[in-house]
């Protein structure tokens, strides 16, 4: 892994999603990916870093992955950028119902200002990060191929999992759509890109193409 790359991936909230933080240390910025819960907690890890955060990005839009948002922007500054997909952003809009389904607080989340397309790339200090749109979970979720570190990476979300893949029976999900998205988006990958994946231990795209029961490579 490369020197200058900074990254944290750490689960937050009852539902457990893993939150990343992902940076480039000597160019001194870090972006938050997937705030589910725990605004403060996060926040706290961003000070850590020492790195000056420079934006909040988001695989999709489900309340473990982006309950957090509006918080987090006021604890670490209101001119930080939110990255969403425009196919998520009903679905993010409805955060603060989801968090009624489920019996939890969630507020009305930011406006979202950086659209991520397929194929855009936001960059990171000397890191990018290529979107690539994985709808099946949810109607515009994405995957984050990172680019310049010195091991193959990719964030994924909750499209695919260690051993399963993500759920396709919640609003706007598709288990054809998200298989199609898997095979041509993350499978199409070197085979040794580690996989950080939206709940649960990192994966490989190898180890899933050869062994994951519900989309094979």
């Amino acid at each position: 892994m490369s020197d200058t790359l900074f990254l944290e991936v750490f689960p937050t909230g009852p539902i457990q999603a893993n939150c990343v933080l992902i940076g480039d240390r000597e160019a001194g910025v870090v972006a938050v990916v997937d705030p589910g819960e725990e605004a403060e907690m996060i926040a706290d890890r961003v000070r850590a870093s020492g790195l000056e955060p420079c934006f909040i990005l988001h695989t999709h839009g489900h309340l473990d992955h982006a309950g957090g948002t509006a918080e987090l922007k006021r604890l670490l500054g209101n001119t930080l950028k939110v990255g969403l997909h425009p196919d998520e952003v009903e679905l993010y809009n409805s955060l603060p119902t989801q968090g009624q389904m489920f019996g939890f607080q969630a507020e009305t989340p930011p406006e979202p200002d950086l659209d991520l397309v397929h194929g855009s790339e936001i960059e990171i200090g000397r890191l990018k990060l290529e979107v690539r749109h994985t709808p099946g979970h949810s109607p515009g979720g994405v995957c984050f191929v990172v680019i310049g570190a010195a091991e193959p990476l990719v964030i994924a979300g909750d499209v695919l999992f260690a051993g399963s893949i993500g759920r396709t029976d919640l609003w706007g999900g598709s288990f054809e759509i998200l298989a199609k998205s898997i095979r041509e988006q993350l499978y199409t990958l070197p085979d040794d890109t580690r996989v950080i994946c939206g709940h649960g231990p990192d994966t490989t795209i190898a180890h899933e193409k050869a062994t994951n029961p519900f989309v094979s490579g």
